[in-house]
């Protein structure tokens, strides 16, 4: 099975994907195009251009932020205004229960 992820863009425009059990969220979008995740640090929890933010259901399901995940997200707070749900999305990793999850991108990455 390859869970279903939709993307949503700040403008509302949505990307529905198969992503891969075990690939994170981050490297579902940039391999399938999904406009909006820059990942400068090619998933390594250290440039913050990969944010999005979870949707209220399934934020137990991707858990918390690590304590290094969260002091990359505060870094940008300026860009998010701290909205609730933010995230790496490479740090979520997508697995068979994550099939349907929805996250919305910011309006700019940097």
């Amino acid at each position: 099975m390859m869970p279903k992820i939709t993307y949503v863009e700040w403008s509302g425009t949505e990307h529905s994907v198969n992503v891969e059990s075990g690939q994170t969220l981050m490297r579902g979008a940039t391999e399938n195009g999904v406009p909006g995740i820059i990942a400068d640090c090619g998933g390594n929890c250290a440039c913050g251009t990969c944010r999005v933010f979870v949707e209220p259901q399934w934020r137990a399901l991707t858990g918390e932020p690590s304590d290094m995940e969260a002091a990359i997200l505060e870094g940008t707070e300026e860009y998010d205004e701290k909205l609730p749900g933010r995230r790496l999305s490479c740090q979520i990793d997508v697995s068979d229960a994550l099939d349907g999850l929805i996250v919305r991108m910011p309006k700019r990455q940097f």
